[in-house]
């Protein structure tokens, strides 16, 4: 994982533990307040709330705990994980960023792509200039590795 998913993943999970959690705790007592909970659905939807959240801080310990932080700034060289990598669609000519990332980190809308994605792995070992062909759920596509940076 990159220090920065690393990061995000820490705020997120200090924002569950310290506003998120304590914020549903007051709910679900004010539910408890109204009376009868078995059709009390202010109650039913906190304890959903309250779930949904110790579920995902369990997701977040666990991850975080497990996690190995690598700096993408100390490597070079060949295409690999926590690369940030422009390619040229060769079909299309569009041009595309992406960073190589962690399962956890990925977020292919902000560019951050999935270590374990087809086209991370077509790319693992690549250099600027090879082609590369990846099969998509669109079919077969082609791009050609422009720049390879560490940042």
């Amino acid at each position: 994982m990159t220090r920065v998913g690393h990061t995000a993943l820490d705020e997120e999970l200090k924002q569950l533990k310290s506003v998120e959690r304590p914020t549903v705790i007051r709910a679900i007592a004010e539910a408890r307040e109204h009376g009868d909970l078995s059709e009390n659905a202010e109650y039913h939807a906190a304890r959903e709330k309250q779930s949904f959240i110790e579920g995902r801080i369990k997701e977040l310990e666990a991850l975080l705990s497990l996690a190995e932080v690598i700096d993408p700034a100390k490597l070079s060289g060949s295409i690999k994980f926590g690369a940030t990598v422009t390619l040229v669609d060769e079909e299309s000519g569009e041009e595309k960023t992406y960073q190589i990332v962690g399962e956890a980190e990925a977020d292919l809308e902000r560019g951050l792509l999935n270590i374990r994605s087809p086209l991370a792995r077509a790319l693992i070992g690549k250099d600027e200039g090879d082609s590369v062909e990846v099969k998509t759920p669109g079919g077969q596509r082609g791009y050609e590795v422009v720049t390879v940076r560490y940042i």
